[in-house]
């Protein structure tokens, strides 16, 4: 086996390949085990793609499997901020870079371009963290100009993805928002947030915090297709309703929906989460921006091609015709009859089931700079001496 390189080519559309060929960048079933991605590759600022040729010598299905490694990601600062009109927050956390859950339709995945590395299983396996992240936080808190908002966790990768569980990098951070009374939104699909539970509770009886969880599908085995390394579904509606029982407000996010996939389960998913006590819910429609598009028919042809045609037309008639379309105001919900189609039954499940009757708004009123309760804390002692 031996690497050569060559000037990327366009990915094939699986539709005019019957036995479900894609390119050369495939990678084989065995070395990818538990992975979501079918292939690895180049992002597109590379201007060349390594692909691997077999000569003889050695079968390529003898490569070792892809295994996850961790990087530090020396970040110069940890909130970020954004001004779209699409989402309800304007600052953001990403205590992670790639994240190990897999799941297909990931819209973080084109993110790892910026670093040379695949969307594909690089976003999954070689991740990046950001140790460093509750020290900046408290540092751009403290900062004279911070004015403060709801922080938003979880909505570019998953902050309890599995290596969180060994770092702990989230709940440093969560220590740092408690003792600032800084408000937080999470979105997670990972019990792990259970292990926070004693902050969170703590946080919700001064309203400063709110917990998101997607459940994509109650079916455990399309889970794993989509979602190979996340919680199962079960899991997932265990965690809403110890949250819930704690007195933390918890919403269920039905996203991202899939036409002919997951969509059929919309009515059960509300169901179920208001079963688990969630007072609100929302959804996003499945979005392919940039590498994501090639990603997803990948897994689409690998595992549903019966459906492939179908579902690619379904997805067509919410973009205007396209694969994707990334304007502001319908990038999240598409439109067109299909996707008002989507929108109306999710609508219709909340009302009957008393979902968002209330939108829960968190305080900003009792934050206090982190640094300015260590001064008065230093302050204190020295009246004491």
């Amino acid at each position: 086996m031996r690497p050569s390189s060559a000037v990327r080519k366009p990915l094939p559309d699986p539709a005019f390949h019957p036995a479900g060929e894609t390119a050369d960048v495939h990678v084989g079933s065995e070395r990818r085990r538990g992975r979501g991605a079918q292939s690895n590759a180049s992002g597109r600022y590379e201007p060349t793609a390594r692909i691997a040729v077999d000569d003889g010598w050695q079968s390529l299905e003898e490569l070792a499997p892809f295994k996850t490694t961790v990087a530090i990601d020396n970040a110069r600062k940890i909130i970020t901020t954004n001004d779209s009109p699409d989402i309800s927050f304007d600052r953001s956390i990403n205590p992670y870079r790639g994240c190990e859950h897999g799941c297909v339709y990931c819209f973080a995945r084109p993110t790892h371009a910026y670093l040379g590395l695949s969307p594909g299983l690089d976003f999954e396996s070689r991740l990046y963290m950001k140790p460093d992240a509750p020290e900046l936080l408290e540092r751009e808190l403290s900062a004279a100009k911070y004015s403060p908002r709801t922080i938003a966790i979880g909505t570019n990768t998953d902050p309890y993805q599995p290596i969180e569980k060994k770092y702990e990098i989230m709940r440093r951070i969560l220590q740092v928002l408690d003792r600032a009374n800084h408000p937080v939104g999470i979105v997670t699909k990972s019990a792990l947030v259970l292990r926070d539970i004693d902050i969170l509770s703590s946080m919700a009886k001064r309203n400063l915090v709110k917990v998101a969880v997607s459940v994509t599908t109650l079916d455990p085995g399309l889970a794993r297709v989509m979602e190979p390394r996340a919680a199962t579904p079960q899991r997932r509606l265990n965690t809403l309703r110890e949250l819930s029982a704690a007195g933390i407000p918890t919403t269920v996010m039905v996203a991202p929906v899939i036409p002919a996939i997951n969509d059929d389960e919309i009515e059960r998913i509300l169901d179920a989460a208001k079963a688990a006590g969630c007072t609100s819910a929302g959804y996003v429609l499945l979005r392919l921006p940039l590498e994501v598009r090639d990603i997803f028919k990948e897994w689409l042809m690998a595992n549903f091609p019966d459906r492939y045609r179908h579902v690619l037309s379904l997805i067509r008639q919410t973009r205007g015709g396209k694969d994707y379309d990334a304007q502001w105001g319908t990038r999240m919900k598409g439109g067109g009859p299909v996707a008002w189609l989507i929108g109306r039954r999710v609508e219709q499940a909340c009302e009957r089931l008393g979902l968002n009757t209330v939108k829960k708004r968190l305080t900003t009123e009792l934050f206090t700079p982190p640094l300015q309760q260590e001064k008065a804390a230093q302050l204190s002692l020295f009246e004491i001496a």
